[in-house]
C-alpha cells in the first residue's frame, strides 16, 4: 500500500491487490485507501481472518523492529478473474516475500508472476520467522529487478556461497545465477546503489533530521520506479529515489500528506551528504 500511495502521489496510476478482514480495522483501512486516491475494487474482504496488524518498535538509533501478526486476511488472497484483466493492462508488478508465507496468497502471487510482459519488481522482506531460502529463491527467479537492503543482500547470497564478501561480488553472483537484470540496494545513511549488468551507480544520502524511518524504503522504491518507467537516466533516477526516502524520513508515518510539488521543492533545496 505504501508503494502504491507514493506512486499515485508521483502521478503513476497504481492498484493494490490485497485482503482485509470484515472488521472495524478493515473498514477503517479501506476508508484510508479511498482517501489516498486508490481503488478498493481489487482488495478482498475476508469473513474469517482479521485485518493485519504490525507492531513497530523504534530504537533511539531510529532502527525499526517489526512484529508481524500471523495469520491475517492478506495471507488468504485468492485469485480472482478480475486480476487477469488488471494485469494484462499493467506495465509492472511490485511484490514482496511476505505475501508467500501462506500457500493461498503464495499461489495467487505465482499466478501473477506468470504474466510474462510485466516488469517484475521483487521487494525482499526478510522478517523472521516469515521467510525461508526456498521461498526467496522461487521469487528471485521470477524477478527483473531486485530491491534489497545491504543486510538482506548478504543473507541471501550466504545461502548460495558463503565465500562471497562485498556488495559487488554478491551482486555479480546474482547476475551470473539468476535472470534478474537490475539490483537496487538501500543502505540507510550511506545512500543507495543501483546495478545493471553493464553499469553501477552510487548515490549518497540526503542530510535530513530523522522523524521516523517507517515506509522510507517503500517511498524510495516508488520514486525509483516512477523514473525507471519513464526511462530516465539511471543516475538521476537513483538520486530521485534517495531524495524521496529522505523526504519521507523527515516526516511522520509511512504515508504523510504531501503534493508532488512539495517533494520537488525538497529535491531542489537539499544536497547529498558528502
Amino acid at each position: 500500500m505504501n508503494v502504491a500511495y507514493h506512486l499515485q502521489k508521483l502521478a503513476v496510476n497504481s492498484t493494490l491487490i490485497s485482503s482485509v478482514g470484515d472488521d472495524a480495522l478493515g473498514r477503517s483501512l479501506l476508508d484510508f485507501v479511498r482517501e489516498i486516491g486508490l481503488s478498493v475494487e481489487t482488495i478482498q474482504v475476508h469473513e474469517h481472518q482479521p485485518t493485519s496488524e504490525v507492531v513497530a518498535t523504534v530504537s533511539a538509533e531510529h532502527e525499526v523492529r517489526y512484529e508481524i501478526v500471523y495469520p491475517v486476511a492478506w495471507d488468504f488472497i485468492h485469485w480472482l478473474p478480475a486480476y487477469e484483466t488488471l494485469l494484462k493492462g499493467s506495465t509492472a508488478l511490485v511484490y514482496g516475500s511476505l505475501a508467500s508465507r501462506n500457500d493461498v496468497s503464495a499461489d495467487t502471487l505465482l499466478t501473477m508472476l506468470g504474466f510474462q510482459h510485466l516488469f517484475k519488481v521483487f521487494d525482499v522482506n526478510l522478517r523472521a520467522p516469515h521467510y525461508s531460502p526456498k521461498v526467496i529463491d522461487r521469487l528471485l527467479k521470477a524477478a527483473n529487478l531486485l530491491k534489497v537492503n545491504a543486510e538482506e543482500l548478504g543473507i541471501i547470497c550466504s545461502w548460495y556461497d558463503g565465500t562471497l564478501h562485498g556488495e559487488a561480488a554478491q551482486v555479480e553472483y546474482l547476475f551470473a545465477n539468476f535472470d534478474v537484470e537490475e539490483v537496487l540496494i538501500t543502505k540507510g545513511a550511506a545512500g543507495a546503489s543501483y546495478y545493471t549488468r553493464e553499469h553501477h551507480f552510487e548515490q549518497p544520502a540526503f542530510a535530513v533530521e530523522v522523524n521516523d524511518t517507517i515506509g522510507s524504503g517503500d517511498s524510495f522504491l516508488a520514486a525509483f520506479l516512477t523514473k525507471r518507467l519513464q526511462q530516465s537516466d539511471p543516475a538521476s533516477t537513483l538520486e530521485y529515489a534517495v531524495a524521496m526516502g529522505a523526504f519521507i524520513t523527515a516526516q511522520s508515518g509511512a504515508c504523510p500528506h504531501y503534493e508532488k510539488a512539495d517533494f520537488e521543492a525538497f529535491l531542489i533545496d537539499k544536497r547529498p551528504v558528502q
